[in-house]
Protein backbone atom coordinates (compact mmCIF):
# COMPACT_ATOMS: atom_id res chain seq x y z
CA UNK A 1 0.00 0.00 0.00
CA UNK A 2 1.20 3.15 -1.04
CA UNK A 3 0.82 6.47 0.90
CA UNK A 4 -2.00 9.35 1.00
CA UNK A 5 0.16 10.47 -1.58
CA UNK A 6 0.73 7.80 -3.73
CA UNK A 7 4.36 7.65 -2.68
CA UNK A 8 6.12 4.44 -1.55
CA UNK A 9 8.34 5.76 1.83
CA UNK A 10 11.13 3.41 1.08
CA UNK A 11 11.36 4.23 -2.52
CA UNK A 12 11.40 7.77 -1.33
CA UNK A 13 14.54 6.95 0.89
CA UNK A 14 16.48 5.30 -1.31
CA UNK A 15 16.10 8.25 -3.91
CA UNK A 16 16.81 10.79 -1.53
CA UNK A 17 19.78 8.62 -0.97
CA UNK A 18 20.77 8.50 -4.21
CA UNK A 19 20.78 11.90 -5.23
CA UNK A 20 22.87 12.57 -1.74
CA UNK A 21 25.25 10.06 -2.62
CA UNK A 22 25.51 11.97 -6.19
CA UNK A 23 26.60 15.23 -4.49
CA UNK A 24 28.99 13.93 -2.47
CA UNK A 25 31.00 12.40 -5.14
CA UNK A 26 30.56 15.26 -7.13
CA UNK A 27 32.33 17.24 -4.31
CA UNK A 28 35.94 16.58 -6.17
CA UNK A 29 34.69 19.79 -7.98
CA UNK A 30 35.49 21.32 -5.20
CA UNK A 31 38.73 19.50 -3.82
CA UNK A 32 36.91 16.85 -2.05
CA UNK A 33 35.72 16.78 0.97
CA UNK A 34 39.53 15.77 3.05
CA UNK A 35 40.41 12.92 4.43
CA UNK A 36 38.33 12.46 7.08
CA UNK A 37 35.13 12.60 4.67
CA UNK A 38 36.83 10.47 1.23
CA UNK A 39 34.95 7.39 2.30
CA UNK A 40 31.84 8.99 2.50
CA UNK A 41 31.98 10.45 -1.11
CA UNK A 42 34.06 7.74 -2.89
CA UNK A 43 31.41 5.27 -4.09
CA UNK A 44 29.24 8.08 -4.59
CA UNK A 45 28.82 8.03 -8.01
CA UNK A 46 26.62 4.73 -7.38
CA UNK A 47 24.07 7.00 -6.53
CA UNK A 48 23.33 7.35 -10.40
CA UNK A 49 22.96 3.91 -10.62
CA UNK A 50 20.50 3.03 -8.14
CA UNK A 51 18.47 5.64 -9.73
CA UNK A 52 18.96 3.41 -12.48
CA UNK A 53 17.11 0.70 -10.95
CA UNK A 54 14.18 2.63 -9.35
CA UNK A 55 13.89 3.90 -12.98
CA UNK A 56 13.85 0.38 -14.88
CA UNK A 57 11.37 -0.43 -11.61
CA UNK A 58 8.98 2.38 -12.03
CA UNK A 59 8.43 3.13 -15.77
CA UNK A 60 8.92 -1.34 -16.13
CA UNK A 61 5.58 -1.26 -14.07
CA UNK A 62 3.82 1.77 -15.72
CA UNK A 63 4.22 0.08 -19.31
CA UNK A 64 3.60 -3.18 -18.08
CA UNK A 65 0.74 -3.42 -15.83
CA UNK A 66 -1.74 -2.15 -18.87
CA UNK A 67 -0.11 -5.47 -21.08
CA UNK A 68 -0.09 -7.29 -18.05
CA UNK A 69 -3.90 -6.34 -17.89
CA UNK A 70 -4.57 -7.78 -22.03
CA UNK A 71 -4.65 -4.09 -22.39
CA UNK A 72 -2.94 -1.84 -25.28
CA UNK A 73 0.01 0.46 -24.56
CA UNK A 74 -0.62 4.29 -25.38
CA UNK A 75 2.68 5.20 -26.94
CA UNK A 76 1.27 8.87 -27.25
CA UNK A 77 0.41 8.97 -23.74
CA UNK A 78 3.73 7.50 -22.67
CA UNK A 79 5.90 9.41 -24.14
CA UNK A 80 3.86 12.83 -23.57
CA UNK A 81 3.88 11.88 -19.89
CA UNK A 82 7.75 11.39 -20.04
CA UNK A 83 8.10 15.04 -22.11
CA UNK A 84 6.50 16.87 -19.13
CA UNK A 85 8.11 15.05 -16.64
CA UNK A 86 11.79 15.70 -17.91
CA UNK A 87 11.85 18.41 -21.15
CA UNK A 88 11.13 21.39 -19.16
CA UNK A 89 13.25 21.51 -16.30
CA UNK A 90 15.79 19.88 -18.58
CA UNK A 91 15.77 22.57 -21.11
CA UNK A 92 15.86 25.84 -18.65
CA UNK A 93 18.92 24.35 -16.96
CA UNK A 94 20.43 23.94 -20.39
CA UNK A 95 19.31 27.74 -21.27
CA UNK A 96 21.43 28.52 -18.25
CA UNK A 97 24.74 26.82 -19.18
CA UNK A 98 24.42 27.87 -23.00
CA UNK A 99 23.65 31.55 -21.88
CA UNK A 100 25.73 32.18 -18.94
CA UNK A 101 29.25 30.81 -19.38
CA UNK A 102 30.15 31.74 -15.60
CA UNK A 103 27.36 28.89 -14.37
CA UNK A 104 29.55 26.21 -15.51
CA UNK A 105 31.17 23.99 -13.53
CA UNK A 106 34.24 23.39 -16.63
CA UNK A 107 34.99 25.52 -19.13
CA UNK A 108 34.10 23.89 -21.95
CA UNK A 109 30.79 22.67 -23.41
CA UNK A 110 29.45 19.78 -26.34
CA UNK A 111 27.33 21.78 -28.79
CA UNK A 112 23.96 22.24 -28.07
CA UNK A 113 22.37 20.10 -30.28
CA UNK A 114 23.98 16.80 -28.18
CA UNK A 115 21.87 17.75 -25.43
CA UNK A 116 18.91 18.33 -27.43
CA UNK A 117 18.95 15.16 -29.10
CA UNK A 118 20.54 13.15 -25.75
CA UNK A 119 23.47 12.05 -27.53
CA UNK A 120 25.63 13.35 -25.17
CA UNK A 121 26.80 10.08 -23.42
CA UNK A 122 27.67 8.58 -26.91
CA UNK A 123 29.84 11.03 -28.41
CA UNK A 124 31.77 13.56 -25.92
CA UNK A 125 35.47 15.32 -25.31
CA UNK A 126 35.33 14.84 -21.81
CA UNK A 127 38.75 16.38 -21.50
CA UNK A 128 37.52 19.58 -23.18
CA UNK A 129 33.82 19.89 -22.82
CA UNK A 130 32.76 18.57 -19.22
CA UNK A 131 30.79 20.98 -18.67
CA UNK A 132 26.68 19.61 -18.10
CA UNK A 133 28.42 15.83 -18.67
CA UNK A 134 26.23 14.81 -15.98
CA UNK A 135 23.44 15.02 -18.30
CA UNK A 136 24.91 11.48 -19.86
CA UNK A 137 22.75 9.75 -17.06
CA UNK A 138 19.71 11.51 -18.87
CA UNK A 139 20.85 10.30 -22.01
CA UNK A 140 20.90 6.86 -20.91
CA UNK A 141 17.42 6.97 -19.31
CA UNK A 142 15.90 8.49 -22.78
CA UNK A 143 16.97 6.20 -24.50
CA UNK A 144 15.32 3.77 -22.47
CA UNK A 145 12.19 5.28 -22.42
CA UNK A 146 12.64 5.18 -26.28
CA UNK A 147 13.12 1.98 -26.60
CA UNK A 148 11.83 0.05 -23.89
CA UNK A 149 7.85 0.52 -24.30
CA UNK A 150 8.82 -0.51 -28.00
CA UNK A 151 10.42 -3.78 -26.88
CA UNK A 152 7.81 -4.95 -24.35
CA UNK A 153 5.30 -4.55 -26.80
CA UNK A 154 6.67 -7.19 -29.37
CA UNK A 155 7.81 -9.69 -26.76
CA UNK A 156 4.08 -9.21 -25.04
CA UNK A 157 2.81 -10.84 -28.82
CA UNK A 158 3.96 -14.07 -27.66
CA UNK A 159 4.92 -13.53 -24.30
CA UNK A 160 6.99 -16.54 -23.09
CA UNK A 161 9.24 -16.77 -19.20
CA UNK A 162 12.11 -17.89 -21.49
CA UNK A 163 12.06 -15.34 -23.68
CA UNK A 164 12.81 -12.62 -21.14
CA UNK A 165 15.07 -14.80 -19.24
CA UNK A 166 17.12 -15.61 -22.36
CA UNK A 167 17.35 -11.55 -23.23
CA UNK A 168 18.16 -10.71 -19.28
CA UNK A 169 21.35 -13.68 -19.45
CA UNK A 170 22.20 -12.18 -23.26
CA UNK A 171 22.53 -8.43 -21.53
CA UNK A 172 24.04 -9.34 -18.79
CA UNK A 173 26.55 -11.45 -20.52
CA UNK A 174 26.96 -9.10 -23.70
CA UNK A 175 27.19 -6.57 -21.23
CA UNK A 176 30.30 -8.29 -19.21
CA UNK A 177 31.99 -9.43 -22.05
CA UNK A 178 31.76 -6.35 -24.25
CA UNK A 179 32.94 -4.04 -21.18
CA UNK A 180 36.01 -6.26 -20.72
CA UNK A 181 36.84 -6.59 -24.46
CA UNK A 182 36.73 -2.37 -24.25
CA UNK A 183 38.88 -2.26 -21.25
CA UNK A 184 41.62 -4.91 -22.56
CA UNK A 185 41.50 -2.70 -25.98
CA UNK A 186 42.30 0.54 -24.52
CA UNK A 187 44.48 -0.86 -21.83
CA UNK A 188 46.78 -2.25 -24.11
CA UNK A 189 46.45 1.13 -26.43
CA UNK A 190 46.24 4.26 -24.17
CA UNK A 191 47.52 2.33 -20.97
CA UNK A 192 48.85 6.07 -19.73
CA UNK A 193 45.22 7.55 -20.74
CA UNK A 194 46.28 10.04 -23.19
CA UNK A 195 42.68 10.13 -23.87
CA UNK A 196 39.81 9.48 -20.89
CA UNK A 197 38.38 6.24 -22.31
CA UNK A 198 37.26 5.48 -19.56
CA UNK A 199 34.66 7.81 -19.28
CA UNK A 200 34.14 8.46 -22.94
CA UNK A 201 33.36 4.64 -24.35
CA UNK A 202 33.19 2.51 -21.10
CA UNK A 203 31.40 4.54 -18.51
CA UNK A 204 29.23 7.05 -20.11
CA UNK A 205 27.84 4.64 -23.49
CA UNK A 206 24.27 3.35 -22.97
CA UNK A 207 24.77 -0.24 -24.02
CA UNK A 208 27.85 -0.12 -21.33
CA UNK A 209 24.73 0.82 -18.57
CA UNK A 210 21.97 -1.73 -18.98
CA UNK A 211 22.19 -3.56 -15.80
CA UNK A 212 20.70 -1.38 -13.41
CA UNK A 213 17.69 -0.38 -15.65
CA UNK A 214 17.43 -4.21 -16.53
CA UNK A 215 17.57 -5.23 -13.08
CA UNK A 216 14.67 -2.83 -12.36
CA UNK A 217 12.71 -3.95 -15.37
CA UNK A 218 13.24 -7.43 -13.99
CA UNK A 219 10.85 -6.29 -10.74
CA UNK A 220 8.98 -4.88 -12.64
CA UNK A 221 8.04 -7.91 -14.60
CA UNK A 222 7.74 -10.11 -11.39
CA UNK A 223 5.58 -7.67 -10.24
CA UNK A 224 3.24 -6.99 -12.85
CA UNK A 225 2.70 -10.74 -14.09
CA UNK A 226 3.30 -12.95 -11.00
CA UNK A 227 1.72 -10.76 -8.35
CA UNK A 228 1.20 -13.51 -5.95
CA UNK A 229 4.64 -14.77 -6.11
CA UNK A 230 5.98 -11.22 -5.52
CA UNK A 231 3.18 -10.36 -2.62
CA UNK A 232 4.83 -13.88 -1.57
CA UNK A 233 8.09 -13.20 -1.74
CA UNK A 234 7.34 -9.62 0.58
CA UNK A 235 7.29 -11.68 3.62
CA UNK A 236 11.26 -11.47 2.81
CA UNK A 237 11.62 -7.70 2.68
CA UNK A 238 13.99 -7.58 5.65
CA UNK A 239 16.13 -10.38 4.58
CA UNK A 240 16.33 -8.59 1.11
CA UNK A 241 17.36 -5.64 2.71
CA UNK A 242 20.48 -7.20 4.83
CA UNK A 243 21.72 -9.11 1.14
CA UNK A 244 21.57 -6.12 -0.56
CA UNK A 245 23.73 -4.13 2.40
CA UNK A 246 26.26 -7.05 1.94
CA UNK A 247 26.37 -7.12 -2.17
CA UNK A 248 27.17 -3.29 -2.04
CA UNK A 249 29.68 -3.99 0.05
CA UNK A 250 30.64 -6.71 -2.32
CA UNK A 251 30.41 -4.30 -4.97
CA UNK A 252 32.43 -1.49 -3.59
CA UNK A 253 35.13 -4.18 -2.64
CA UNK A 254 35.03 -5.08 -6.66
CA UNK A 255 35.28 -1.11 -7.61
CA UNK A 256 37.99 -1.10 -5.00
CA UNK A 257 39.80 0.52 -8.48
CA UNK A 258 37.43 2.34 -10.19
CA UNK A 259 38.54 2.07 -13.45
CA UNK A 260 39.82 -1.44 -12.92
CA UNK A 261 39.05 -4.45 -15.12
CA UNK A 262 37.60 -6.40 -12.46
CA UNK A 263 35.04 -4.00 -11.64
CA UNK A 264 34.33 -2.94 -15.15
CA UNK A 265 32.93 -6.23 -16.18
CA UNK A 266 31.50 -8.39 -13.30
CA UNK A 267 31.24 -5.29 -10.96
CA UNK A 268 28.20 -3.61 -12.69
CA UNK A 269 25.91 -6.61 -12.52
CA UNK A 270 26.58 -7.37 -8.50
CA UNK A 271 26.25 -3.91 -7.48
CA UNK A 272 22.52 -3.92 -9.92
CA UNK A 273 21.47 -7.48 -8.12
CA UNK A 274 22.51 -5.43 -4.52
CA UNK A 275 20.53 -2.16 -5.90
CA UNK A 276 17.73 -4.08 -6.89
CA UNK A 277 17.13 -5.75 -3.65
CA UNK A 278 17.07 -2.70 -1.39
CA UNK A 279 14.54 -1.36 -4.29
CA UNK A 280 12.66 -4.28 -3.92
CA UNK A 281 12.44 -4.16 0.32
CA UNK A 282 11.63 -0.44 -0.02
CA UNK A 283 8.86 -0.91 -3.00
CA UNK A 284 6.06 -1.64 0.04
CA UNK A 285 5.07 -1.06 3.49
CA UNK A 286 5.84 -4.20 4.61
CA UNK A 287 10.25 -4.01 5.39
CA UNK A 288 12.42 -1.59 7.63
CA UNK A 289 13.14 1.06 5.35
CA UNK A 290 9.33 0.99 4.03
CA UNK A 291 7.48 1.23 6.84
CA UNK A 292 8.25 4.75 8.32
CA UNK A 293 8.67 7.78 6.49
CA UNK A 294 11.94 9.38 7.24
CA UNK A 295 11.53 12.87 7.86
CA UNK A 296 12.50 15.00 4.76
CA UNK A 297 13.22 12.14 2.96
CA UNK A 298 10.32 12.61 0.66
CA UNK A 299 10.70 16.12 -0.12
CA UNK A 300 14.30 15.44 -0.74
CA UNK A 301 13.08 12.69 -3.33
CA UNK A 302 10.45 14.71 -5.23
CA UNK A 303 13.00 17.52 -6.00
CA UNK A 304 15.82 15.53 -6.69
CA UNK A 305 15.45 15.59 -10.66
CA UNK A 306 16.24 19.54 -10.37
CA UNK A 307 18.61 18.99 -7.85
CA UNK A 308 20.92 16.40 -9.88
CA UNK A 309 20.09 18.85 -13.04
CA UNK A 310 21.69 22.33 -10.92
CA UNK A 311 24.17 20.89 -8.16
CA UNK A 312 27.60 20.95 -9.89
CA UNK A 313 26.74 24.21 -11.57
CA UNK A 314 25.72 25.52 -8.33
CA UNK A 315 28.67 24.27 -6.74
CA UNK A 316 30.70 26.14 -9.03
CA UNK A 317 29.02 29.50 -8.77
CA UNK A 318 29.51 29.37 -4.66
CA UNK A 319 33.33 28.52 -4.60
CA UNK A 320 33.61 31.57 -7.49
CA UNK A 321 31.99 33.67 -5.17
CA UNK A 322 32.50 32.91 -1.72
CA UNK A 323 35.53 30.02 -2.31
CA UNK A 324 38.17 31.88 -0.76
CA UNK A 325 36.25 33.02 2.27
CA UNK A 326 34.81 29.41 2.85
CA UNK A 327 38.38 27.75 2.43
CA UNK A 328 39.07 25.66 5.73
CA UNK A 329 36.36 25.73 7.53
CA UNK A 330 35.34 22.32 7.22
CA UNK A 331 31.67 21.42 8.11
CA UNK A 332 30.81 25.31 7.23
CA UNK A 333 31.70 25.45 4.20
CA UNK A 334 29.97 21.40 3.85
CA UNK A 335 27.03 22.84 4.87
CA UNK A 336 26.91 26.23 2.71
CA UNK A 337 27.60 24.45 -0.36
CA UNK A 338 25.15 21.62 0.54
CA UNK A 339 22.46 24.18 1.76
CA UNK A 340 22.64 26.47 -2.01
CA UNK A 341 22.44 23.47 -3.88
CA UNK A 342 19.48 22.56 -2.22
CA UNK A 343 17.97 25.71 -2.29
CA UNK A 344 18.43 25.96 -6.31
CA UNK A 345 17.56 22.67 -6.96
CA UNK A 346 14.08 23.49 -4.80
CA UNK A 347 13.76 26.67 -6.75
CA UNK A 348 14.15 24.70 -10.39
CA UNK A 349 11.76 22.37 -9.08
CA UNK A 350 8.82 24.31 -7.55
CA UNK A 351 9.50 27.00 -10.70
CA UNK A 352 9.31 24.81 -13.54
CA UNK A 353 9.27 21.04 -12.69
CA UNK A 354 6.27 21.22 -10.55
CA UNK A 355 4.01 23.40 -12.26
CA UNK A 356 4.56 21.45 -15.94
CA UNK A 357 3.49 18.22 -14.15
CA UNK A 358 0.57 19.70 -12.48
CA UNK A 359 -0.30 20.78 -16.04
CA UNK A 360 0.49 17.33 -17.30
CA UNK A 361 -2.35 15.98 -14.53
CA UNK A 362 -4.55 18.77 -15.65
CA UNK A 363 -4.50 17.95 -19.62
CA UNK A 364 -7.75 16.13 -20.25
CA UNK A 365 -7.17 13.54 -22.60
CA UNK A 366 -3.74 11.96 -20.04
CA UNK A 367 -6.27 12.66 -17.48
CA UNK A 368 -8.98 10.35 -18.85
CA UNK A 369 -6.55 7.94 -19.77
CA UNK A 370 -5.14 7.50 -16.47
CA UNK A 371 -8.55 6.90 -14.40
CA UNK A 372 -9.61 4.59 -17.12
CA UNK A 373 -6.37 2.09 -16.70
CA UNK A 374 -7.39 2.78 -12.71
CA UNK A 375 -9.87 0.90 -13.19
CA UNK A 376 -10.37 -2.73 -12.18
Amino acid sequence: MQNHTGRLPGLDLLRSIAIVWVMLFHSFLLGGLGPDWEWLSRYGWMGVDLFFVLSGFLIGTQVLQPLARGERLSFADFYLRRAFRILPAYWAVLAIYLAWPGFREAPGMEPAWKFVAFLTNLSIDYSANAAFSHAWSLCVEEHFYWLFPVLAVLLMRRPAAWKFGALCAALVLGGIALRAGIWLHHTALDPNFLRNWFIEDLYYPTWNRLDGLLCGVALAVWKCFRPQHWAHARRHANAATLAGIALVALACWLFRDRIGLLGNSLGWPVLSASLGLLVFAGAGRDSLIGRWQVPGAGWLAAISYSLYLVHKAIYHVVQAHWGDALAGHGLLAFAVYGATALAAGAALHYAVERPFLRLRDRLPFLTRRAVQAAVP
